[in-house]
């Protein structure tokens, strides 16, 4: 019993909930990247300070533990160099890899929106696995291998041959 572990909130809400600067910010964000809801802002914005948390740890560490944390970031498809450019970081460097953002970025969806539909209803695959989490964070080497499911076109034909069919017997019944 002592192996399960408590699912912790992964954000915070503002402090000023109503906050008209805040609220304007935020819904050009939902807009730009097609989020769901603010919430999803609120959790980019819980992870890049993380980020910088562990960066600011990190700054009297040895070399070594900051280059596995900065080869961390990079494979992420975070470009850091150093502690100032993990410390600069916002949270639209983590929105930007996100799957439905990568999707719509490399033309396979017209709309952010529309890339958030196609995960959602299961037509996506990363490395040939369906993934319907929009909030997927693809690193720098599944971006090559991500596709749209395509669809079984023995069904399609079927389905027009039977179409076909139906209207040519809806023909021959007009003509009697």
């Amino acid at each position: 019993m002592g192996d399960i572990k408590r699912k912790r909130k992964l954000f915070s809400r503002p402090k000023k909930l109503f906050d008209r600067t805040r609220m304007d910010e935020e819904n050009i964000l939902v807009k730009r990247y097609g989020l769901k809801n603010k919430r999803e802002i609120w959790k980019a914005k819980s992870t890049v300070s993380k980020f910088r948390r562990r960066a600011k740890q990190l700054i009297g560490a040895d070399d070594s533990e900051q280059r596995t944390f900065f080869e961390k970031l990079n494979k992420m498809g975070i470009n850091v160099v150093d502690i100032s450019d993990v410390l600069a970081l916002t949270e639209e460097n983590l929105l930007d890899r996100r799957l439905e953002t990568v999707l719509f970025k490399k033309g396979l969806a017209n709309t952010a929106k529309q890339a958030r539909q196609l995960i959602v209803h299961k037509n996506v695959l990363v490395d040939g696995k369906v993934v319907n989490t929009p909030s997927f964070i693809v690193t720098k080497d599944l971006e090559g291998s991500l596709a749209i499911k395509v669809k079984k076109k023995k069904v399609a034909a079927k389905v027009e041959e039977v179409s076909e069919e139906k209207i040519e017997e809806e023909n021959v019944e007009e003509n009697k």
